[in-house]
């Protein structure tokens, strides 16, 4: 494999010691070859190269987002070992696939992904997922810094969280699963996800599916990006590094980023067409606005319609024959105690549907417990209320304060909708 770049940081930068996430910004970065990742990997203290100033007992190493056409741009044959059609796709394989390769400890903070669904194939060593629901998002306290196109982090180690600062966060159920070599997990649309490595090598091999949510969800990612490097641009015009993930290497300008939100729009009613229109009704319900839309679209994977069904296992299983198989194994919600390093896929108790007898199967959801809306809104107050820790009259609101309310994704969603409307009134 050519030299590619790679995430190294503390192996204790997220361990019961620390209580803050390990966010990319905070890592090194290195250029290497795989035989040089996995000769330091080996432990041998005279190692050269570009790890030469990493201990690898203090240390650990995570190559992400490398994708296949990339990687393998001279042997594109190798497109054909990575087939997705026992999901449903057909014809999709490694030229649509990222690779993934991390050192043990290594891991990525928790977060939800803003474009379509995920196919998550295992393909050496263990790796645990800790995985929430969309509807647990105000639990999770949201934020935008650092930032990343279509990656929505989590303020809380979920690990070791700081119930202090983030108090709503036990109301949000974890579901666990160790994904084993030969397994394949499937993430439904927004679905919060934290994962570590607990072996010595492991390597992952994944595809994100497109939805028909994505059209609209491109529109309120080019506005996140529009506001938080407007304003994050202005506090400091030359420190990116704080603010801007070292995956984002597109120009952050303010004239980039309009064309940007332009182009989001335009794609939007270019696929829709112009007599595919948005209506986003405002109506006051006891003080409160409720935004509805009538966009009539498709859902390939509906998470959140299942929360309201007492679903069977037979009914599940009969529900994802189509496209993902009928072979799936229900997880239930776990506990929160940490699970066992030997544990194997049923250590959670989700409504994650994970392989058997080693087939290779993915996960859906579906939630036994209801939850009434007035309480996701509360804990959106809460949360924001929450990142402060001095008395009311000594509070400082800073930048990623005030972005951390503008870009949540209930907000965005809104001011979406309200600008495809107003496209439409014009066309």
């Amino acid at each position: 494999m050519a030299a590619d770049s790679g995430a190294i940081t503390n192996e204790d930068s997220e361990s019961g010691e620390e209580e803050a996430p390990q966010f990319e910004t905070t890592c090194s970065y290195v250029e290497a070859t795989l035989e040089e990742f996995l000769t330091w990997n080996c432990d041998r203290s005279s190692v050269s190269g570009p790890f030469r100033d990493y201990d690898h007992s203090k240390f650990w190493a995570y190559a992400d987002y490398k994708y296949f056409v990339s990687l393998f741009e001279d042997k594109t044959d190798i497109f054909q070992d990575v087939i997705w059609s026992d999901f449903g796709f057909p014809g999709r394989n490694g030229q649509e696939s990222t690779l993934w390769i991390g050192s043990m400890g290594a891991h990525t903070p928790c977060h939800l992904d803003s474009y379509g669904c995920n196919l998550v194939f295992q393909v050496q060593g263990r790796k645990r997922w800790h995985l929430f629901p969309p509807e647990d998002t105000p639990f999770l306290y949201p934020t935008r810094i650092p930032y990343e196109e279509s990656s929505v982090f989590s303020k809380i180690n979920v690990v070791n969280p700081d119930l202090k600062r983030f108090p709503q966060f036990w109301k949000a159920r974890r579901h666990m699963v160790t994904l084993s070599p030969g397994q394949v997990l499937f993430v439904p649309r927004h679905w919060w996800h934290y994962v570590e490595s607990i072996d010595p090598v492991t390597v992952s091999i994944n595809s994100w599916i497109e939805l028909e949510e994505d059209h609209q969800a491109r529109v309120e990612e080019a506005i996140t990006r529009m506001l938080v490097c407007a304003l994050k641009t202005a506090e400091n015009p030359h420190d990116t590094r704080a603010w801007l993930n070292p995956t984002e290497v597109e120009e952050t300008s303010h004239e980039v980023n309009c064309r940007y939100l332009n182009g989001a729009v335009s794609a939007f009613f270019d696929h829709y067409g112009t007599s595919k229109v948005v209506e986003t009704q405002a109506q006051s319900t006891n003080g409160e606005y409720v935004i509805k839309e009538e966009l009539n679209m498709h859902n390939h994977v509906e998470v959140e319609q299942t929360s309201n069904h007492n679903l069977t296992l037979g009914t599940v299983k009969q529900e994802a024959a189509s496209p993902f198989g009928p072979d799936l194994v229900p997880v239930i919600p776990c506990s929160q105690e940490p699970p066992s390093e030997t544990g194997g896929m049923f250590e959670s108790d989700g409504e994650d549907f994970v392989g058997k007898n080693g087939k290779r199967f993915g996960k859906l959801h579906y939630t036994k417990r209801q939850r009434m809306m007035s309480e996701s809104e509360n804990a959106v107050v809460e949360q924001i209320a929450s990142n402060s820790t001095v008395a009311p009259s000594q509070t400082f609101i800073s930048t990623d304060d005030l972005l951390d309310c503008l870009v949540n994704p209930q907000v965005t969603k809104i001011v979406a909708q309200l600008l495809i409307q107003g496209r439409s009134l014009r066309l």
